[in-house]
């Protein structure tokens, strides 16, 4: 049987990269899936199409998750076409690099909005549902530029570090209603914007992971599988680094 099985689960940033590997991998793992999107409709509907014989439903809808009204409607929307939600995935996630000395207000405030305040909106809204139902698994994407920071990149490593404590903080809130709270942290994966680097760029990433590799996206997904199910039923207000050892 799947681990996932009769489950559903709600993924942020479902469309492409990182987002669209833990839809794929949950819905192969039997859980129903809902996944949102901000503009990439097309994309959506050919992942979906994509998965109409895996025996399972899966939903894209276009919401905003830097957006506390559209995240109310989008929890409300998924609890009346699903009748549950078992597991939240934020991730949902945007750069916006430059030197510090280069940076706009409106580039922090951009990054800020969709990295960090979206995981406190959708949390905010599926915890009822989730204490209701007396379980629940909340997995935050974050980063291990969180962890560590780097150069150009002011704005993404302080909303991925604040994820760190935000998790924890709600694994001790919730715990006792049997809600689990964890973070991830990838390190350099492969997706549509590391393939835009040129060699050099890649050379010198690879040079930092021990591992010799970029990983790929279904690694994310297999660990976001293993914080969903009952596998890790005693592991909360924890950080999961996926990253080949880069900066361990």
């Amino acid at each position: 049987m799947s681990r996932l099985s009769g489950q559903t689960t709600l993924i942020t940033g479902g469309s492409r990269g990182i987002g669209e590997a833990i839809v794929r991998k949950f819905a192969a793992e039997g859980s129903n899936v809902a996944f949102t999107y901000v503009s990439s409709e097309a994309k959506a509907n050919a992942i979906i199409e994509d998965l109409k014989d895996t025996g399972v439903t899966i939903k894209a809808y276009r919401s905003d998750a830097s957006s506390y009204e559209q995240a109310e409607a989008l929890v409300k929307q998924v609890i009346e076409d699903f009748g549950q939600v078992d597991t939240l995935i934020n991730n949902a996630g945007i750069t916006r690099d430059t030197l510090m000395l280069r940076m706009s207000e409106d580039q922090w405030d951009a990054v800020m909005q969709t990295n960090l305040k979206s995981v406190f909106n959708l949390t905010k809204h599926i915890l009822r549902p989730m204490m209701k139902k007396r379980k629940g698994s909340i997995i935050n994407m974050s980063s291990v530029v969180g962890v560590f920071g780097n150069a150009g990149q002011a704005n993404y490593a302080a909303s991925k570090a604040g994820i760190f404590g935000f998790t924890k903080s709600i694994a001790k809130e919730v715990g006792s209603r049997n809600i689990r709270c964890n973070a991830i942290a990838p390190g350099f994966i492969e997706t549509d914007m590391t393939d835009e680097l040129d060699e050099k760029t890649k050379e010198q990433f690879l040079a930092g992971i021990p591992l010799k590799r970029l990983g790929k996206g279904e690694e994310v997904a297999n660990a976001c599988v293993f914080l969903a199910s009952d596998e890790s039923s005693y592991i909360s207000g924890q950080t999961l680094s996926v990253c080949g050892a880069l900066n361990c």
